[in-house]
């Protein structure tokens, strides 16, 4: 489902994905309509335009989260450093698209939220974590503390969380079974004491933990 409040944005959403055999946008809607659009159509993907003049995307995100079976939530904005990110991100978001994305990308970055995956630019979300509070020294100084607490396999596990991963695709890429993968998420998120996905990728990004290249920046040091 495509929330904007813009039908030009919509309307294009909707005509790329759609394009796509293993895609169906059953809705778009404007922020005031969304919620009661979602609880009828019950998508399982919803990308939301994290500013609307009816009703604030971070608004109608809390709405969904209400939920009973809440679908997953990406944020849609225009500019990759907008200041309503990271709140949605702390808020339950998976991660965030720019509206300009390139279309033969856009399906794909449905197909990884719909696994459980994490999109979100390690540049951008670099760029967020500088430009808002919360990044003081002590801090990250926790962050870290609570990162050394992984081993070595959930420190991997945690690398590929943040490049947007989902559960399959990380066990393949490091020969371990889904319910394995699985069980190390679970671990992790505890560990950091977190409650998502984005959020460990967040506090991995905070506590050094990724390269510029969004690749394991301790990896080489062990």
């Amino acid at each position: 489902m495509v929330v904007d409040d813009e039908a030009l944005v919509r309307s294009g959403f909707e005509l790329i994905l759609n394009a796509s055999e293993d895609i169906q946008v059953v809705a778009t809607a404007e922020g005031a309509r969304a919620t009661d659009a979602i609880r009828r159509e019950r998508p399982d993907v919803v990308l939301l335009d994290i500013r609307m003049p009816d009703v604030d995307g971070l608004t109608v995100l809390r709405e969904i989260q209400t939920l009973p079976e809440p679908p997953t939530v990406a944020m849609l904005t225009t500019f990759d450093t907008d200041e309503y990110i990271l709140t949605a991100l702390r808020s339950g978001a998976a991660g965030f698209l720019l509206k300009d994305t390139e279309p033969e990308q856009l399906a794909q970055l449905v197909r990884t939220l719909a696994a459980g995956g994490v999109v979100m630019s390690p540049k951008a979300s670099r760029a967020l974590l500088r430009g808002h509070p919360g990044t003081d020294a002590p801090e990250v100084a926790e962050d870290v503390a609570r990162v050394n607490l992984l081993t070595d396999r959930e420190r991997d596990v945690l690398v590929l969380i943040a490049e947007g991963l989902s559960n399959a695709d990380i066990g393949t890429r490091i020969h371990l079974s889904a319910g394995t993968v699985k069980d190390h998420v679970s671990s992790i998120l505890t560990k950091l004491r977190v409650s998502s996905r984005v959020q460990a990728a967040l506090l991995a990004e905070r506590a050094g933990l990724l390269s510029d290249d969004g690749t394991d920046a301790a990896r080489g040091a062990r």
